[in-house]
Parts: structure tokens; sequence; C-alpha cells
């Protein structure tokens, strides 16, 4: 509750993004693997911006 008027912070919200482009990715695999792969490619540029910071 007290968290509730807190701003996310740049990590926790790059972390939400690479969660959110890996259930794509997942879900897209059965369907499309091309955007499977790209899907699966931006997580991992997001990862490489988490690791600088």
């Amino acid at each position: 509750m007290f968290g509730l008027f807190k701003k996310k912070t740049e990590k926790e919200k790059l972390q939400t993004q690479y969660e959110k482009l890996l259930k794509e990715a997942h879900t897209l695999s059965t369907t499309n693997r091309k955007m499977s792969d790209q899907k699966t490619f931006e997580a991992e540029e997001i990862m490489k911006q988490l690791e600088k910071l």
C-alpha cells in the first residue's frame, strides 16, 4: 500500500518489458517462428541494457 505512488525505476521498467517480450515470443513460437525469433532478439537487447545498469 505504501508503494502505491512509488514510481518504477528504469531497471524495473526494463525487467517488465523483458518478461513481456519473452511471453509474446513463447506464444508466437507455435504459430509464427520468424516473429518469435524477432521478439526473442528484442528481449536479449533489453537484457543487455539491464546488465549495463
